[in-house]
């Protein structure tokens, strides 16, 4: 099984229950006062949220859990990984802090919690701990109005084919998610266009790893020249004020 979750936004009412159970389920701390008003509704400890787009229509904005996740294609040190299961996590004990993961993802979700006194980065994991249990994600448990559902992703992106062709001028004939950047774990239909939620990387996108390979095979050998570099300054300097100070006892 490939975890997944749908939205089908024609079914989402707003209420935020979505939201209110992903933090009581991840524990995550009230936001500040400095994030309340971020466009998405995300922040360190707001891992889904969710926003009004065109025509009073309310979609979800979470990680999409890409089949081929941009994060961790250039982390350099492995703290963010694409299970088997689905969900891309994250291991706080690897992380280094470069953000790289900021800059690469396509839908800006990855965010530090520059209010903790030991920043991480922080993001939705689609309850990887509750999938291993046998659950499902907190926030398509909650959902009263099943705007939001879990279970297989070749399942749910049958569901949003069979629900666009069974309602003719119902919905945008697009499944978002789909195909998108190589392909997400998160996919929704929708009476709109949600183009809205990623306009840099519209519908059918090709994945980005692709473009990152290349320079992130290089940042080894960058560490490498930059270590050697540093060493060798460092035996300059050192070797310098040896001979300072034996001119000097002369």
């Amino acid at each position: 099984m490939r975890a997944a979750i749908l939205t089908d936004t024609t079914k989402c009412i707003g209420c935020n229950e979505c939201a209110i159970a992903c933090k009581q389920a991840n524990h995550l701390a009230p936001d500040s006062p400095r994030h309340w008003d971020t466009e998405d509704g995300l922040s360190a400890r707001n891992w889904t949220s969710v926003v009004e787009g065109p025509n009073h229509t309310y979609a979800r904005q979470q990680c999409r859990h890409c089949l081929e996740p941009a994060c961790a294609s250039v982390c350099p040190v492995g703290a963010l990984t694409k299970t088997s299961l689905g969900p891309v996590v994250y291991d706080s004990s690897k992380c280094m802090g470069c953000r790289y993961c900021m800059v690469a993802c396509p839908y800006n979700v990855p965010r530090y919690d520059w209010d903790a006194a030991v920043p991480y980065i922080r993001k939705c994991i689609l309850c990887y701990g509750r999938l291993r249990n046998g659950q499902q994600p907190a926030c398509t448990e909650a959902c009263p109005a099943k705007a939001t559902i879990f279970g297989d992703r070749d399942e749910l992106v049958a569901e949003a084919h069979r629900r666009i062709a069974s309602a003719p001028g119902k919905y945008v004939d697009t499944v978002w998610g789909e195909h998108d950047l190589g392909g997400t774990s998160v996919i929704s239909i929708s009476n709109v266009d949600l183009s809205f939620l990623a306009p840099e990387h519209p519908a059918g996108s090709k994945a980005l790893p692709q473009t990152t390979v290349a320079a992130m095979e290089a940042v080894p050998f960058v560490f490498t020249g930059v270590v050697s570099a540093m060493a060798g300054i460092g035996w300059v300097i050192q070797r310098r004020m040896k001979l300072a100070k034996e001119g000097s006892d002369e």
